[in-house]
Order: structure tokens, then sequence, then C-alpha cells
């Protein structure tokens, strides 16, 4: 491609003699009479010349001293076209455990295209993927919100050994999507995101299902609601493509969420897996790093406090997973924003809900898709005001010029304002003396009857405790079941209570019995389950002291959560309390476990 300025970008002239000067993060052709053959020599010796504005990769490539450097680029494979070129990072989470990662590879391929067609050389290195679903219920579960962490720390550790000029970031669960922001955030070199897209939905006895399906259909055979051939029949057709899984749930919410950030192009969030509309955005995106690059356009320049504002406001109307309020935080740490959980209810209680996705309601991600995906949500919000449309995204357009325009094809799953579920928003923080740092809950996801309860805690110490008691029948109406001990720090790693939720759904009691924890849930989950209660009962807080018989009184509304045990009382428990001994002694989660902050950061680390 010929530039006005007379320089040719990632561009090798044979017919030509000359050399190639590294300058600026381009390379210009300067006739000259030396040979080719010259020139080749004075590369392979640093003959490329450096100024202050050389790239990132200038220090992996450039110089008589790199010449060891390239040694090893042309061991890869590389020819001297390929290494005059900007060398873009793909960060690809593929493997071959995680439902949602299994066809990355055929994603990472299309990224590669795109670069190779604007001009740039692709190099691909991987990062750990957790499934939640498989890690679910057992000491895995442990190990989830903890790679969070490692999949930041060794993103910014490749990209920064290596040099690299730009990164492609492919995600697509539940905690690779927002490890890899944060680490977008904290290396702040060109980036751009698209992730494998969800899974299909499922069908069984004429309805769409999704993984959570199964996992109710657990709660269901226990209590003979279902019986061993319909429970296997749905386990074989919940989960029919590759893609994260299907609902609004935590990967997807994050996904979408990417978007409003403007990380990455319309789309990302909501095409299926196994649409080749997924490809072609795959390769848009390729090329658009190229551009991004071009442009010197920054991950801090596109993630502000009013694009974090932005997100969450999209996030209300959605009803996404609460684990948005752990990730949110944490990346907006990372792009050196403030983002205390206050602003959550300020947002929500100006925000209409307009969608109901599973867990919530009926519809699936594809449902969201067809409707017109997240623009067509972000437009709505525009119209009324609710949103920045003025913040610069990836598309090199504005939040407006990106979504105006962007109709609701089907107001069944996105409603009209005049229409929303309600004219708040889908989640909300609680506090009180139970939670004096605060607490989340899905209220899009809790039935009527339950935002406001008040009834006798069953106290439970473990996750295991209190499943056995649910299965065991031993949980009646109206009880409030407290799990603690599963926080950040004294589970450790935050465990989802996916599990203990589904069963008591599937045993038909989600409208009469609440489920408090320290913990954390999955995007799945539904019912009145409210999380993140900080401080968490390993570090002391409230939680700690509830008793069995306490009467815990919620009210989602107003916003609070309390144990009906006076100030006095609460106190003398408090000095009779002694932490409980740590769960992992060893290894990594023994370091988590001691850096690890609260749920109210967003479990960040120190």
């Amino acid at each position: 491609m010929v530039r006005q300025s007379g320089w040719y970008r990632g561009k090798y002239l044979s017919s030509l003699t000359g050399f190639w000067t590294c300058l600026g993060g381009r390379f210009f052709y300067t006739f000259s009479s030396i040979a080719r053959t010259t020139n080749r020599r004075k590369q392979n010796l640093g003959g490329i010349q450096l100024d202050s504005k050389n790239t990132r990769s200038h220090s992996v490539k450039c110089g008589v001293e790199k010449a060891p450097h390239r040694s090893l680029f042309r061991a890869l494979g590389l020819t001297e076209e390929e290494m005059n070129r900007p060398l873009i990072g793909i960060v690809n989470a593929k493997n071959d455990v995680v439902p949602g990662h299994i066809h990355l590879d055929t994603i990472a391929e299309a990224v590669k295209a795109g670069v190779r067609l604007a001009g740039g050389t692709p190099l691909a290195f991987p990062a750990i993927a957790v499934c939640d679903g498989i890690a679910m219920n057992h000491i895995g579960m442990k190990y989830s919100l903890a790679s969070r962490e490692i999949i930041a720390d060794s993103v910014e550790i490749m990209a920064t050994a290596h040099g690299f000029d730009a990164l492609v970031f492919i995600p697509n669960c539940d905690k690779v999507v927002p490890g890899m922001l944060m680490a977008a955030a904290r290396l702040n070199i060109p980036s751009i995101f698209i992730s494998g897209g969800p899974m299909l939905a499922g069908r069984f006895q004429g309805k769409k299902v999704n993984l959570n399906s199964v996992f109710e259909g657990v709660g269901q055979y226990n209590v003979g609601k279902m019986t061993s051939d319909e429970l296997q029949d749905l386990e074989e057709n919940a989960c029919p493509t590759c893609g994260s899984c299907s609902g609004m749930f935590t990967a997807n919410s994050m996904n979408c969420l990417t978007e409003v950030l403007g990380m990455a192009l319309p789309g990302n969030g909501t095409i299926p897996a196994v649409y080749s509309s997924r490809i072609r955005l795959a390769k848009q995106t390729g090329m658009k790093i190229m551009d991004l690059l071009e442009k010197d356009v920054r991950p801090l320049d596109l993630m502000t406090e009013q694009t974090f504002r932005n997100a969450i406001t999209v996030d209300m109307a959605l009803g996404c997973s609460t684990n948005t309020l752990l990730h949110l935080p944490a990346i907006a740490y990372e792009a050196g924003v403030d983002l205390n959980l206050d602003v959550v209810n300020e947002i929500s209680k100006g925000t209409p809900h307009l969608c109901k996705l599973a867990p919530a309601g009926e519809h699936h991600i594809e449902d969201l898709d067809e409707a017109g995906g997240i623009p067509a949500v972000m437009n709505i919000l525009l119209e009324q005001g609710l949103i920045n449309g003025s913040l610069p995204t990836v598309t090199g357009k504005t939040v407006a010029e990106n979504v105006s325009n962007r109709a609701n094809l089907r107001p069944d799953v996105i409603r009209p304002v005049d229409n929303a579920y309600s004219q708040t928003g889908g989640l909300a923080v609680l506090r009180g003396n139970l939670a004096p740092d605060g607490a989340v809950v899905k209220k899009a996801a809790v039935a009527p009857e339950m935002h406001v309860h008040q009834g006798p805690a069953r106290v439970f110490n473990s996750e295991e405790e209190a499943y056995a008691a649910i299965t065991g029948g031993k949980i009646q109406k109206g009880d409030v079941v407290i799990i603690r001990y599963e926080g950040p720090r004294g589970g450790p790693g935050m465990r989802e209570m996916l599990s203990p939720t589904s069963t008591i759904c599937g045993m038909g009691l989600d409208k009469d019995v609440a489920l408090i924890t320290d913990g954390r849930f999955s995007g799945a989950t539904r019912g009145a389950s409210i999380g993140h209660v900080s401080p968490e009962a390993a570090d002391g807080g409230p939680i700690a002291f509830v008793e069995e018989g306490d009467i815990i009184s919620i009210n989602i509304p107003e916003g609070k959560l309390n144990v009906e045990v006076d100030e006095a009382t609460l106190a003398e428990r408090r000095k009779n309390w002694q932490p409980p001994e740590p769960r992992v002694t060893k290894g990594y989660m023994k370091r988590y476990a001691q850096n690890v902050l609260s749920a109210s950061t967003g479990a960040r680390m120190r």
C-alpha cells in the first residue's frame, strides 16, 4: 500500500536496490547505489538505524547487537520481509479442555490472515483457561478466579519479553476475558479483542436449554421430578456446540462488556461461535490492529472512567453476571480508574432493565445477536441519554457512530424502555451490618416474592456442608442458607456456589429460600442468591459471627442486608472468634490467599 508520504509499510520491493531503515515504527525505502547483497549484509550486521521513535519490536530485531535475536527469529522460519514488519502478538487461549476454547485456533488463523493482509507479522502464544463448569463443586473451583491473575501476569511476561508492537487477544470463557483486559490495560500497547463467541442453546423436550439446566436437573432428579433417562437426555443435548455457555453467564457478560469498553469490534459478544461471520470478524480484527498501531491508539485511550460507567449502564440493562462486579473493578484498577461499588446502585436507579436472558429468562445470546446485539441495546440507552456517545473505540469511530441507527429487530428480546422489565438495573449492591463493605445480587433473576425476605439462618462453613444439607432435605421454606469461609482468602479462591443454588432451584425452593455467601456465584445462578459478602469471614467480617437461627433480613429494593442481632451481641461474638487454620498450605493458592484483597476491591492482588 503506497502512502502519500512516499513510504511503504510492510512491503519489500525485491526489484529495487536500496536499504531499509527503522524509523518511528515504519520502514522507509531510500534509493542508493548499494547493491542488494550489500544491503542484506548491512541488515545482518545491524545496519538498521534507530532513533527515539523506535517501536517496541526494535528492541529485539534492530542493531548489530540484535544479530543473535534475528538468528532466533530466522529459526522460527521468519523471512527478512516478515522481520521488517511490525510484530503482532496473538494471545490465544485455545486448549482441548474448555468447550469455549476448542475452536480458537480457527479464530487465531483468521486473525493472522487479517494481520498479514494489513502488513504485519503475527506470532501466537498461549494463555491458560479454566472451564468453570468442569471445575465446579470440587477443589478445582478454588483455582478459577485465581487463574485471572496468572493470565494477566503471563501476558505481561510474554509481551514484554518478546517486544511485541501490538496485541490481539483471543479469549472466551469466564476468567480469561477479564485477565486479558487487565493485561491490556497494564501493558498499554495497541490492543484489540476477538472472542470465540457463544455456544448455541440446546434443545430438550421442545425448549431451549443450557448448562445451568443440567445443574438444575440434578436437583430435580434428587426430589423425583426427573428420571435418570430424562437427566441423561438433558445432559446429552444441553451443550450442542463449541463456544462459551449460551446464556448471559459470566463469559458472555464479559465478552459483551468488552464491546462496551471500546476494546472489540461490534458483534464480539454475541455472534455465535459456529457462524462464519465470527471468522470474518476475526479477520477484520486482525486488520484493525494494524490501524490501531499506525495511529498509536492504546487501551488507556479507550478505557476511561466514562467508559466504565457506560459498561455498568449496559450491564444493568442486560442483567449480566454478578461476576462483572468483581472483574470491572479489577480491570479499572489496572487502567488507573477508581471504580467504587456504590456507583452500581447510582447507575442502576436510572437504567431500565431491558433484557432477561438465561438464567433470568428464556432467551439466549443467539437471540440477542438476532435482535441486533450490543449495538442495539446501546442505541436505546444512547437515545435515553444514559451512555456517553462521544467516547472513542477500536473501530476508529465513537460509540455514537458505532451504534446509531442500529435497530432493535426483536422487541421481545430487547424490550423498549416503556416496556422494560423494570425501570432499574439487573444487579444491586446491598449493605448492612452483615455486609458493611457490600454484597452483590442479580436481582433480575430473583423471584419478586424474595426481594424482601426474613428468615432463620442455616449456617455452614463450606460449600460441601451446605450442599449435603440441601440434598439431604434439611433446608425448609423460609430458611436463609449462609455459606461462609468461601471468600477470596478463606476459600481460598472464592468458589462459585452453582451446585447449591441450582439444586435449590431444581427442588422448587427458589421462591422460598435465600442463599448468602462470602463466595461468589456462576453467571448461571438464579434465585435469591447474595454473594461477595465483604468483609469475608476469614477476615473477621460479620458473616463469621452469624449463628444458627439468627434472623436475616433482606431488602433488595432498599439495598439492605442485615442480621437481626444487636451490636453488643455481635461484639461479644467477635471477641470469642478465632480465625480458622488455612485450608491450603502450599503452592499457588497459598500465595494467592496471602496476597488477595477483598471482593469489594474486585479480589485483586496486593
